[in-house]
C-alpha cells in the first residue's frame, strides 16, 4: 500500500470531471487500498474522493463513524455515485484535506438517496441523513471538478482554519 499525494487548491487539476470507473478488477481494489492509507494516514478526515490525489475516476471513500452519535453505514467505498433524490436543505461547515487552510458554510441537501457501486462492481443503494449525506454530496463534489470554495453560502463565510490536527 502507498500514501498518495493529496492535490491541494489552487492546483487546476481538481476542476477536472472525474470518468465513470468501467473495469473492476486488482488494479482498482489496489487503488482503494492506497486511497484508504491516504485518508487514514493524513489530517482527520471523513472522506476522500479519487480526484484529490490525481485519479480522475468517480470513486469516493466516506467514513463518518469516526463522528460518535452520528447516523451512518459505516466505512463505504463508493463507485460511480450518484444522488437520485435529495431532500431539505441545511447550511454547515465544511473544511476539505484540498483547502488546508479554510473552512467554510455551504449549503446541502438534509437527506440523500444514493445509488453506486461497490469495488466488485455490484449495486449499492443507501438513504443517508445529516452529517453522512454532507460528506456524500462534498466528495461527489470532487469528481464534478468543485470544491466546497465553489459553494459557499456568501463570500463572508469563508474563514482560515485556526488549526490542523
Amino acid at each position: 500500500m502507498a500514501r498518495l499525494e493529496i492535490l491541494t487548491f489552487p492546483d487546476e487539476r481538481l476542476k477536472q470531471v472525474s470518468q465513470p470507473v468501467e473495469t473492476f478488477d486488482d488494479r482498482l481494489r489496489q487503488f482503494l487500498r492506497d486511497l484508504e492509507e491516504t485518508m487514514d494516514g493524513g489530517p482527520p478526515s471523513v472522506g476522500i474522493a479519487a480526484p484529490q490525489v490525481g485519479r480522475f475516476e468517480r470513486i469516493l471513500l466516506v467514513d463518518v463513524s469516526i463522528k460518535p452519535k452520528i447516523k451512518n453505514h459505516g466505512r463505504l467505498f463508493l463507485i460511480n455515485p450518484r444522488i437520485v433524490a435529495e431532500q431539505g436543505q441545511e447550511v454547515a461547515r465544511e473544511g476539505c484535506l484540498s483547502v488546508p487552510d479554510f473552512t467554510g458554510n455551504v449549503s446541502r441537501a438534509e437527506t440523500i438517496e444514493l445509488e453506486a457501486q461497490d469495488p466488485y462492481g455490484s449495486p449499492l443503494s443507501f438513504t443517508m441523513t445529516g452529517f453522512e449525506a454532507r460528506a456524500v454530496q462534498h466528495e461527489m463534489d470532487h469528481l464534478d471538478g468543485l470544491l466546497f470554495l465553489d459553494r459557499l453560502v456568501s463570500r463572508r463565510d469563508l474563514f482560515r482554519r485556526k488549526k490542523y490536527k
